[in-house]
């Protein structure tokens, strides 16, 4: 069938990772997401994960290269949002704040 040979997994894969991407940098745009948003970085995250495996699968070390600090930035990013919130209850809780 024509379906499977135009849309198989590797395919799939990177035009989720693209979609994702998109929509983030989209949404970004106009200003419903902020880059400081979890959604925002959870959604890069996810994107350029996709796109490093779609880029292994291919073979492609630049795009491979590209992906992989995506990847990378947007972990970091994630791990820092999680534990700013802790610094923050963290300081509330030593100083009393509401």
């Amino acid at each position: 069938m024509w379906y499977n040979t135009l849309m198989d997994t590797t395919t799939l894969l990177g035009a989720s990772g693209s979609l994702l991407i998109l929509i983030a940098f989209t949404l970004n745009q106009i200003h419903t997401w902020d880059d400081q948003d979890l959604d925002f970085d959870m959604a890069n995250l996810i994107g350029s994960f996709l796109l490093t495996i779609y880029s292994i699968a291919l073979s492609s070390l630049p795009f491979l290269v590209l992906n992989l600090v995506w990847f990378l930035v947007s972990a970091r990013d994630v791990i820092n949002h999680f534990t700013r919130k802790k610094k923050k209850r963290w300081i509330k809780k030593i100083f009393k704040l509401k």
